[in-house]
């Protein structure tokens, strides 16, 4: 099992989601967070003052699959997320130890 966590960009959110429903995904979990990578923010013009935005508004997808499944998702946020423009964001895949399903018991696979 793998736990894929994808940082990407806000507007990019539903395109990502409707690929991860046809692949078969039955959950994620989507969080606002803020950041910044190698674009280390950018400038602002409010009310005819400049501001720096040091932390860029991102969403951080986090999805737990089979092992199996994992390069499928991967690479379907790889390709719903790109716009080719600095800040697309990151992927990252974790080896996934154990789930449990709180209202059943389920583990593992069959909790996912």
């Amino acid at each position: 099992m793998k736990l894929i966590i994808a940082i990407i960009k806000p507007f990019k959110l539903e395109e990502v989601r409707e690929a991860l429903v046809q692949l078969g995904v039955q959950g994620l979990t989507v969080t606002e967070v803020k950041g910044f990578g190698r674009q280390k923010g950018h400038k602002e013009i409010y009310r005819g003052a400049e501001y720096a935005i040091t932390f860029v508004p991102k969403i951080k997808l986090e999805i737990a699959v089979t092992g199996d499944m994992a390069d499928a998702v991967v690479a379907a946020i790889a390709a719903k997320a790109k716009t080719g423009q600095t800040g697309d964001g990151k992927i990252f895949v974790i080896p996934l130890e154990h789930i449990i399903r709180v209202r059943t018991g389920e583990t593992d696979a069959m909790a996912i």
